[in-house]
């Protein structure tokens, strides 16, 4: 079966994000107003066979734990989903 995956990862809300700052800083600069705050992540898409949706969500946390994040600094969020034949 085929599934489809995005890896949502952000910093930790105690971890400076400096890119969001900045970004916050231009909205601000050119009189965007009412923004609190703004923190800037990155997402991973994944496509990958497995023979069932556990299976698959298994394999994903250990790529997520092993490669894609740093559980220090980030939160890490995986959203599956199968793919239509």
């Amino acid at each position: 079966m085929q599934y489809s995956a995005n890896v949502l990862v952000r910093f930790k809300k105690s971890v400076l994000e400096p890119q969001g700052k900045a970004i916050h800083l231009s909205l601000k600069d050119n009189h965007f107003e009412g923004i609190e705050s703004i923190r800037v992540g990155k997402i991973v898409e994944i496509t990958l066979e497995a023979v069932d949706k556990k299976v698959a969500m298994e394999y994903l946390k250990k790529i997520t734990e092993e490669v894609l994040y740093n559980p220090v600094m980030e939160t890490a969020e995986i959203i599956l989903t199968e793919e239509k034949a």
